[in-house]
């Protein structure tokens, strides 16, 4: 048994780099606690777009739907894992630098709930846990449509149409979610959007393989059971 695990410990080993979450989530934590809001994102087009609650369960989704596609990639492509890490982690870095050299944040949450539910109840909870600073470029954004071009260019998926077209139904549902909950402004989209773009070419277009080999694995192991900005 402990022979097993140190195999299967050797054969994932280079799931090691997901511990850059922990460097992450440090480093926002920090600028959460520290950043002094000092350019508002504001759009003309926020004004037009109602508080939807509905949009909170798309928004709660994407934890699932960015860490359940990281680890299946993890355990089945190597060099896909480590595209959409490279993707992910590059332009996760890229918005903590920029909030810290442009510290951002947005007024847009209502005061007063126009209804009271459960899912309006889930918006508080976010609201309570979730300052509304360092919004732009909006990670949420970013590492969904991160998360999506990978479903569409990992081979994993290849002959699985509807999985893919499902992911691009809901990466759309939790770009809009953000702006929908009133958690980013239109600008946080469109930035992140524009962001995603150079790590596309980054992660997807350069051939790495020509600078360090990417060897796929063998089966893997079977476990069994037992100032405000606006725009006009």
């Amino acid at each position: 048994m402990a022979e097993k695990v140190k195999k299967i410990l050797y054969q994932y080993r280079h799931g090691v780099i997901l511990s850059y979450f922990l460097v992450y989530i440090g480093f926002f934590m920090m600028l959460e606690e520290n950043v002094r809001v000092k350019y508002v994102m504001r759009s003309w087009l926020d004004a037009y777009i109602p508080f939807q609650e509905a949009f909170i369960i798309p928004y709660f989704m994407w934890f699932f739907y960015v860490g359940s596609v990281i680890v299946y990639l993890m355990l089945k492509s190597k060099r896909d894992f480590y595209r959409a890490c490279m993707f992910l982690f590059t332009g996760m870095s890229l918005c903590l630098v920029f909030y810290a050299l442009f510290p951002n944040g947005q007024y847009l949450r209502p005061h007063v709930f126009p209804r009271d539910n459960f899912l309006v109840d889930m918006v508080r909870y976010i609201y309570a846990h979730d300052t509304p600073t360092n919004v732009c470029p909006s990670i949420h954004v970013l590492n969904s449509i991160g998360i999506n071009i990978a479903v569409q260019k990992s081979e994993v998926f290849r002959n699985r149409r509807k999985l893919r077209r499902s992911s691009t139904v809901l990466m759309i549902l939790i770009c809009m979610s953000t702006v929908f909950l009133k958690q980013h402004s239109v600008i946080d989209v469109i930035c992140a959007i524009l962001l995603s773009i150079p790590l596309y070419l980054l992660a997807y277009r350069v051939e790495w393989k020509r600078f360090v080999p990417l060897k796929e694995e063998e089966e893997p192991i079977s476990i069994k059971q037992g100032s405000t900005i606006h725009w006009n």
